[in-house]
């Protein structure tokens, strides 16, 4: 085993000995009350299978036959979750096909970050991670399921499903996802085309019909943000059926895996010999494997926000440096956009996460003693699935990738490291992800300019006034400010400046999304403004250092910053409005970036 694999995984087991422990132990609790019916009155168990037609209310009578919790993202507007329509109905037919039964448990709000960037809806885009694990909570209450399958995909709603069935860790569960849509608009040009709209050179309907391109039918974008790193992350915690991720929906394979996913978790429920609760799987051998196949395949810097609410919700402790010291070891295997210019069908050709999960294992870099949804093992995930006479089946992964400008052995890796690292200083933390960045932007000193939105940057550079080297500094982006948005509309307009030859970077405490790309940017500060922070006392032209080879994050001036009074900001029309005064004690309640930005406190 790597030694320093090893030696974070070791201390993550003991700063989280007593939060597991307390953990497991309402696990147990809850498993002996198994299987769930048998807790019910007559009177709750009439309520639970009322609208159940007469063979499924015989199975449910009793206690025997197991009964599988359906929770869905479903919704016909998000194209990765529009193909789950009709899975329910495919998962009862093959549960009744075993003996089970499947209900439809509930379901989940489902947002589209794609839809609300640069919106005020993007406001709610974060605290709709924490309301969908308590919609799954509520889903899976009513004590009627010996096991659950929870359909998702994007960014924060695999993270709130996850979270939300921890807390009914007892269950077995698995994930079954939608797949990819076919890959569109090649990205290159679909990047070129954004920032050329930024510089005014075409205009919205050549932009419009640019990204029509790109996403343009039923399935997750193809780019590797947090929704296609959200499905990598199942299968590196052997939570997915392996090389599922990255089947396309509407193909006989995805119908298929589908299916399987039904048998494999009627396999592991407390009626059988072979008892897997989800609580065992998600570990923290498991947690450490996650944050690795982060980090080899440059996935999205949310998940250093959910990867922590997610262990948090296990009762393992992860912090920052975990995640900045295992990125100094674990090199970079895969150039998928925004970190190259392949898709993830591409990636998927050219060997996929069976080809990356052999090299890391192969390589001591993952950890193969965990307990998977398949049985003991993650060298169980080095296999991709087929359909063979209607029929599906398994092979090994490919042994040598198809495509080495996509996909690279450890010998060989695109870079030594994984390119996520922390930056801190008299401003704070933040995490900073150089894997898109060219090495001769890893630092930027340069004079403040400071935006209260990305409006004002925006209006800023159509009015040419930033034709020079600066750092971006948007404060009152946090959590407890306004909810944490991300900021991936600034990208294009400072991809130009950069593309001019100016020395650019971004600091703010809000977030940058899995598509952060080729500028510098230190994001999620904390503590962030609102809180009293050092970005919020910031002013235009003080010195601010984003220097990700040294690890620094500090501003400078004739005063001392620090010492200043924070800025006095009204932020009261980010509060109302697109149902953002719901979420006031949200933003009341909401922990700190590092801890992951939840509203859960562990209690």
């Amino acid at each position: 085993m790597n030694s320093a694999i090893e030696r974070v995984t070791k201390r993550i087991t003991k700063r989280s000995v007593r939060s597991r422990g307390e953990y497991l132990a309402r696990v147990s609790a809850a498993a002996s009350k198994s299987p769930s019916r048998s807790s019910l009155s007559c009177s709750n168990l009439a309520h639970g299978m009322a609208a159940s037609a007469r063979a499924e209310k015989d199975a449910l009578a009793g206690t025997t036959l197991p009964n599988i919790g359906i929770v869905s993202a479903y919704n016909d507007m998000l194209s990765a979750h529009q193909p789950f329509e009709h899975y329910p109905a495919l998962i009862k037919k093959v549960a009744a096909a075993e003996g089970a039964v499947a209900q439809f448990a509930g379901g989940v709000p489902a947002m589209c970050d794609g839809v609300t960037q640069g919106q005020d809806g993007m406001d709610l885009s974060l605290f709709s991670r924490d309301v969908i694990a308590m919609s799954t909570a509520v889903a899976l209450s009513h004590d009627m399921f010996d096991a659950a399958l929870c359909l998702g995909i994007c960014d924060k709603i695999v993270p709130g499903l996850l979270i939300g069935a921890l807390s009914f860790g007892h269950l077995p569960v698995a994930f079954v996802p939608a797949g990819p849509m076919v890959s569109g608009l090649p990205n290159k040009e679909k990047a070129r085309i954004r920032e050329e709209f930024a510089a005014g050179k075409v205009g919205r309907s050549e932009l419009l019909a640019a990204e029509s391109a790109s996403y343009h039918g039923p399935g997750t974008c193809t780019f590797y943000g947090t929704a296609n790193s959200n499905q990598m992350l199942m299968e590196f915690m052997g939570l997915q059926l392996p090389g599922g991720s990255f089947v396309n929906p509407g193909t006989e394979l995805r119908e298929h895996l589908t299916a399987e996913a039904v048998r494999t978790v009627l396999g592991n429920t407390d009626l059988g010999d072979n008892y897997v609760p989800v609580a065992h799987i998600v570990d923290e051998k498991a947690i450490v494997n996650a944050i690795v196949g982060l980090l080899a395949t440059g996935g999205s810097t949310n998940h250093t926000l959910h990867l922590v609410a997610i262990a948090a919700a296990a009762g393992i402790v992860i912090d920052w440096n975990d995640f900045a010291e295992l990125s100094a070891e674990v090199p970079l295997l895969a150039r998928v956009y925004p970190n190259g210019m392949a898709d993830v069908n591409h990636f998927h050709a050219a060997g996929g996460l069976g080809y990356t999960i052999r090299q890391l294992l192969d390589a001591g870099m993952l950890h193969d003693d965990v307990q998977t949804i398949l049985g003991s093992g993650l060298y169980r995930f080095c296999r991709e699935p087929m359909v063979e006479n209607g029929t599906l089946g398994w092979r090994d992964a490919q042994a040598e990738s198809l495509d080495k400008d996509i996909l690279r052995p450890v010998s060989e890796p695109f870079d030594e490291e994984g390119g996520l690292r922390v930056v801190d200083g008299n401003i704070g933390r933040a995490i900073v992800k150089v894997s898109a960045v060219s090495e001769e932007h890893y630092r930027v000193s340069a004079p403040a300019r400071v935006f209260h939105s990305q409006a004002a940057f925006i209006e800023a550079f159509n009015n040419d006034e930033l034709e020079m080297d600066f750092v971006a500094v948007l404060p009152y982006q946090g959590p407890s400010a306004n909810g944490m948005p991300e900021l991936h509309k600034l990208t294009p307009y400072i991809g130009v400046l950069q593309n001019r030859g100016f020395k650019v970077a971004l600091l703010t405490d809000g977030r940058m999304s899995g598509a952060s790309g080729k500028v510098l940017a230190a994001i999620q500060v904390t503590p962030e403004a609102i809180s009293g922070g050092t970005i919020g006392k910031i002013k235009d032209d003080d010195l601010v250092t984003v220097d990700a080879v040294t690890g620094v994050l500090s501003v400078s001036a004739d005063d001392d910053p620090v010492a200043r009074s924070a800025e006095s900001r009204d932020i009261s029309a980010d509060h109302v409005g697109m149902g953002r005064e719901l979420f006031a004690a949200f933003r009341k309640q909401v922990s700190g970036a590092e801890t992951g930005a939840t509203i859960f406190g562990g209690e």
